[in-house]
C-alpha cells in the first residue's frame, strides 16, 4: 500500500491519500481539497472513493469538494444522517481499489457512528493498515465528550470496547489516525507522531493501559481541555453538505473609507499582525489573532459563527490573505468581506489605539513592589491547577468575550498565559471592551513560576 500523509497543524489533524496502481482514495480531508487533488493530478491518478470515518466536530469536510471535482463516489457511516446523496457503509462492507481490499468497521465512541477502515492488500489474511479516525490515535484516544454530557458516559464506555476491538488486530498493523498532536478532540495530548503500529501503541499509549472500563472512564474524563466554540456548527454542516467553493475565494483589499462603513454595520476587524505591532497601533475595536497556524481555530472560538469579517495582515499580505481565508474555510467561516492595510487606515486620518506591553522580569518587578495590578491568567484549567501567580484572575480565554465584566476597571490588567500568545488575543479583547491593560508578551507564568516565586518566598 503507498499513501501520502497530509497533516494540518492548526486542526491537528491527518488526511490521507491512498494509492493502489493508478486509482486512490482520500481519507478524512478537509474543506481545502484541492491540495489533495493536485497532488492525485500530478501522480495521474483516479481517485474512486472519499472516505469519512465520521462525522465531524472540528472541520468542514472536503468530501464533496472532491465529488465535484474529480466523480469521486464519498462513503460515509450510515449512522451518520448525512442529507446528500453518498454511499452508507456499515460493518463488514468492503470497498476496491486498485488492488486493495478496504474494510469497514464500526467503532463508536469518538461518537456515535464511527467508523475505522482496515487495508488489506491483495489476497492477505491480514490488514497492513487501519484507518482509526478518533477512536485509537498515536499516544492517546478520541474524546468522548463532544457531543454533551448526556451522552459521554456511554460513548467513552463504548471507545473502550472500540479500542479493546482495534488493539487486538496483528500489532504490525499501521496505524494511521485522523486526530492527533494538536487536536482538541484527542482525549490527552497524546504523542508528537502522526502516525504509529499497534505494537508500540499497545506499549506506550495509556489508553490500552486501563484494563476495566470503569477505570477507562475516569480515565478518559478526567484533565479534559476546553475546546472552541465553532466545534458546535460543524457536524449540522457536515450533515447537511457544505456548499462546494471549489477553489479559495477571492478576498480584495478594502479602502479605508469602506472599512469604516462596514465597521458601523457590525463587521468585525481581525488583526493577524504580531503582538507586538497591534499593541503599538491598531484598528479601535479589532481583535488580535497572530496569524500562526491556530489562527481559524481562535478566530471560531471567539467571534460569533460565521461573522463577517475584514482582515489586517502581515507583510507579505497576499500570503497572509490566503492563509487566513483557507483557515478561516476549513472551519465554515466564509464571510471574509476584504482587508486592510495599517498605514492606509492611518494615512486616512482615521484614529488607532494601542496598549503597553511587559516582560516576565516586568511583570515579576511589579508583584515584588507590591504594585496594584490586577494579573489576568487566561489558559486552561489544567494550566491553572498546575500554578498560578498569586492573586492573578483567572478566565480561560475562550470564556473572556462573555466574562469581561468581572475583569476589573479601576486598576491595570496584565494580561499572561503560557508564551504570550493567547495573552495578546486576550489584551486586544480587553482593550476593545476599554480596560486598561498590559500585556506579558513574551513567557508567562511558568516562566514567572520559575523565576519570580522563588524571589517572593524569599523576599
Amino acid at each position: 500500500m503507498d499513501y501520502e500523509l497530509f497533516v494540518t497543524p492548526g486542526l491537528g489533524d491527518n488526511s490521507y491519500l491512498v494509492v493502489s496502481g493508478d486509482e486512490a482514495v482520500v481519507v478524512d480531508p478537509q474543506r481545502d481539497a484541492w491540495r489533495f487533488l493536485a497532488v492525485a493530478g500530478a501522480r495521474k491518478l483516479h481517485v474512486r472513493y472519499v472516505l469519512e470515518t465520521h462525522v465531524h466536530n472540528d472541520y468542514v469536510s472536503g468530501a464533496l469538494e472532491i465529488r465535484a471535482a474529480a466523480g469521486a463516489e464519498v462513503a460515509v457511516p450510515a449512522g451518520g444522517r448525512y442529507a446528500f446523496p453518498s454511499r452508507g457503509v456499515a460493518e463488514g462492507d468492503e470497498l476496491r481499489v486498485g488492488a486493495l481490499r478496504i474494510v469497514a468497521w464500526e467503532t463508536p465512541g469518538h461518537t456515535p457512528e464511527h467508523l475505522a477502515w482496515l487495508v488489506y492488500e491483495d489476497g492477505a489474511r491480514d490488514p497492513v493498515a487501519l484507518f482509526s479516525g478518533g477512536s485509537l490515535i498515536a499516544g492517546s484516544a478520541g474524546r468522548t465528550d463532544l457531543l454533551g454530557p448526556e451522552h459521554t458516559d456511554q460513548l467513552t464506555r463504548a471507545q473502550f470496547r472500540s479500542l479493546r476491538r482495534l488493539a487486538a488486530l496483528p500489532p504490525s498493523t499501521r496505524l494511521l489516525p485522523t486526530h492527533g498532536a494538536g487536536s482538541f478532540c484527542t482525549a490527552t495530548v497524546g504523542a508528537m507522531e502522526r502516525t504509529s503500529t499497534l505494537d508500540v501503541e499497545l506499549a506506550t499509549n495509556p489508553a490500552l493501559a486501563a484494563r476495566e472500563e470503569d477505570t477507562f472512564v475516569r480515565q478518559q474524563l478526567t484533565g479534559l481541555r476546553a475546546y472552541p466554540a465553532y466545534y458546535a456548527h460543524m457536524a449540522p454542516i457536515n450533515r447537511a453538505g457544505p456548499v462546494v467553493l471549489r477553489r479559495l475565494p477571492v478576498v480584495s483589499e478594502r479602502a479605508p473609507d469602506d472599512v469604516a462603513r462596514r465597521l458601523e454595520q457590525g463587521v468585525l476587524v481581525i488583526d493577524a499582525r504580531g503582538r507586538r505591532a497591534f499593541a503599538e497601533a491598531h484598528v479601535p475595536g479589532s481583535i488580535n489573532i497572530e496569524l500562526d497556524s491556530t489562527f481559524g481555530t481562535y478566530v471560531g472560538w471567539l467571534t460569533p459563527f460565521n461573522s463577517p469579517l475584514v482582515l489586517v495582515l502581515p507583510e507579505p499580505a497576499r500570503e497572509a490573505r490566503d492563509e487566513a481565508v483557507t483557515q478561516l474555510i476549513r472551519i465554515g467561516y466564509e464571510r471574509v468581506e476584504g482587508y486592510l492595510g495599517l498605514e492606509a487606515w492611518q494615512a486616512s486620518g482615521r484614529p488607532t489605539r494601542s496598549y503597553p506591553i511587559a516582560g516576565v522580569d516586568d511583570l515579576c518587578h511589579a508583584y515584588l513592589q507590591g504594585r496594584r495590578i490586577q494579573v489576568l491568567d487566561v489558559r486552561q484549567q489544567v494550566e491553572w491547577d498546575t500554578g498560578r501567580v498569586p492573586g492573578s484572575l483567572h478566565i480561560h480565554l475562550g470564556e473572556l468575550p462573555a466574562r469581561v465584566q468581572e475583569v476589573p476597571r479601576d486598576r491595570e490588567v496584565w494580561t499572561a498565559c503560557a508564551s504570550g500568545h493567547r495573552a495578546s488575543i486576550a489584551a486586544s479583547l480587553l482593550d476593545r471592551a476599554g480596560v486598561p491593560v498590559r500585556l506579558v508578551a513574551e513567557g508567562g507564568v511558568p516562566e514567572w513560576l520559575a523565576r519570580c516565586y522563588p524571589q517572593q518566598r524569599e523576599a
